[in-house]
């Protein structure tokens, strides 16, 4: 059906489209949505319905995406004890993580768990001195039953689960989580790349939809990302120089 990488993004953008407008229409979000991870209305609902379940009550240290439909989520992390690391914003520093210690906050979990106020008082890791993960918490657009996803589109997800994968830090045992309203919930096939990973559970208001196993990629496919994604994002752009001139 999709016989390039154009088209699989055209018809990813499509689907975005659609899942925005359908918010929308439905005044299912907090703010306006085209071009964002959706705020969805009642975020919070589905951030405890997550947080019932033992694969979360068990995990001690989670990857979380920095957008505010997650952010109950990342605070409820922080209330319950857990180390959260957050991604830097596009990447953008040699170390690409920041991390948040629940028992060294200089503000309340909630505060911290805003990207900004990450920013300003969360120290940044590499991924090599990262610790294993035991559950990784994504943002979706639009997500199917079979656990397939689709991003706002900058593609920045992807490469961080790449590089945690490649890195030993997500393993077979990791559970990948997307918290999403019910119109996100696309009941149909979803383009996908090489790079695009599938997540072991959805979380909405109402239930916990549990996916079947799936495939994840291993680590970065360079074949995916263009020369000037590489070089904007200083880890990528090491390695590509390091592989050049080996």
């Amino acid at each position: 059906m999709f016989t390039s990488g154009a088209s699989i993004q055209r018809a990813k953008q499509d689907i975005r489209e659609h899942v925005w407008a359908l918010l929308e229409r439905h005044s299912a979000v907090e703010r306006g949505v085209f071009g964002h991870i959706p705020d969805f209305v009642d975020a919070q609902a589905a951030a405890a319905r997550l947080a019932t379940l033992p694969v979360w009550q068990s995990a001690r240290v989670i990857k979380a995406n920095p957008d505010r439909a997650q952010h109950a989520v990342r605070t409820m992390a922080l209330e319950s004890g857990k180390t959260v690391y957050m991604a830097v914003p596009n990447l953008a520093n040699p170390q690409p993580f920041y991390v948040l210690d629940p028992t060294n906050l200089p503000v309340p979990p909630a505060q911290a768990a805003l990207h900004q106020s990450a920013a300003t008082f969360a120290p940044t890791v590499a991924v090599e001195t990262m610790a294993p993960l035991d559950l990784v918490v994504c943002g979706s657009v639009a997500v199917n039953p079979d656990g397939a996803r689709i991003g706002k589109g900058a593609g920045y997800s992807d490469i961080e689960f790449a590089l945690l994968a490649e890195a030993g830090l997500i393993v077979a045992h990791t559970i990948i989580v997307t918290t999403v309203h019910r119109l996100q919930i696309v009941d149909r096939a979803l383009p996908e790349t090489a790079h695009d990973f599938r997540v072991d559970l959805i979380a909405t208001t109402e239930e916990i939809i549990t996916c079947p196993p799936s495939r994840r990629p291993a680590g970065i496919v360079w074949g995916d990302l263009t020369t000037d994604k590489i070089a904007t994002i200083p880890v990528l752009a090491e390695r590509a120089s390091d592989s050049a001139q080996g």
